[in-house]
């Protein structure tokens, strides 16, 4: 199961080493067949929230192909009207199996058109301008995250480790993802519930 993480400069820096290391650790348990990785736009190096700087796998042109994107949040609003993010996120949504998001990420997916009349979470703070970006959309406020079909949408930074861990189970197995949330020492919220 290839899982790609979608990161650009000023993501979240717990958007996605959060659930990075949800799923590197459900690897080293055991889920041998899953491969997780960072894509962003090129080569070079991003520089994520507090000047984290973070060196990509893979970019837009050369990744693998995915099973799981998951689409991270932080300062969107650049991102969210570039072209070419738009029409990649377009190009790899139906040649993935799952597609996920994190606090801001949920923008990037409802500007590509890939989410539309969906029901959908997000920072907390954010709700009102999703809202009022995307009114098709039902934006809810009281859930950790949120799954509609082949969507999962989490609120922000923390709630992105309990969304991959409620992934992990949906393919592994709820003891398995207690498992991995014991390693990881991390109070897993497995109810999606604010």
């Amino acid at each position: 199961m290839n899982i790609g993480i979608y990161i650009y400069d000023q993501a979240e820096v717990l958007d996605f080493s959060g659930p990075f290391e949800v799923f590197s650790t459900a690897k080293r348990l055991g889920a041998d067949g899953l491969n997780v990785f960072l894509i962003s736009e090129n080569s070079k190096p991003v520089v994520a929230r507090g000047g984290f700087k973070v060196l990509p796998d893979y970019t837009l042109q050369n990744h693998p192909q995915m099973d799981l994107l998951v689409v991270v949040g932080g300062v969107h609003t650049d991102e969210m009207y570039k072209p070419n993010i738009l029409t990649w996120l377009a190009s790899v949504e139906p040649l993935t199996v799952e597609i996920a998001s994190v606090c801001t990420g949920v923008f990037l997916l409802a500007q590509a058109g890939l989410i539309k009349k969906l029901t959908v979470t997000t920072h907390w703070e954010d709700i009102p301008d999703l809202s009022a970006q995307f009114p098709d959309l039902k934006v809810i406020s009281d859930q950790r995250w949120v799954t509609s079909g082949k969507f999962t949408t989490s609120g922000g930074i923390s709630a992105g480790i309990d969304m991959s861990l409620h992934l992990v189970s949906k393919h592994y197995g709820k003891p398995f993802a207690e498992t991995v949330a014991r390693q990881m020492e991390y109070n897993w919220q497995e109810e999606s519930r604010q």
